[in-house]
């Protein structure tokens, strides 16, 4: 995996890099002046829509465009304290493949 490490526009810390499918995705100090935390997830939600289905079949999934209004959350906000308690979870996984009993 490719991490290309920067900044936000807001001059906080991240790191970019792509998910299995190449959605982009990043790791993003938070500016939570109360405790330490991240910003962890995908960029962008990139909605989509199922295209007209028929007999034969359909056309798929197709972009859906939103209102510029609306806001479509797309990333976590975690504490130290959450990523410490998500971590023996994803290293069990990145070890076996699973996930703990």
């Amino acid at each position: 995996m490719d991490f290309k490490k920067g900044h936000s526009n807001r001059g906080f810390g991240n790191i970019e890099f792509k998910d299995r499918y190449g959605a982009e995705c990043s790791i993003e100090k938070s500016s939570l002046a109360t405790e330490d935390a991240i910003w962890f997830g995908i960029n962008d939600a990139e909605p989509k829509i199922m295209a007209s289905q028929t007999k034969e079949g359909g056309t798929g999934w197709v972009t859906y465009d939103i209102p510029k209004d609306v806001l479509l959350t797309t990333r976590m906000h975690l504490t130290q304290e959450q990523v410490r308690e998500l971590l023996p979870i994803l290293q069990v996984f990145a070890e076996t493949g699973e996930l703990p009993d």
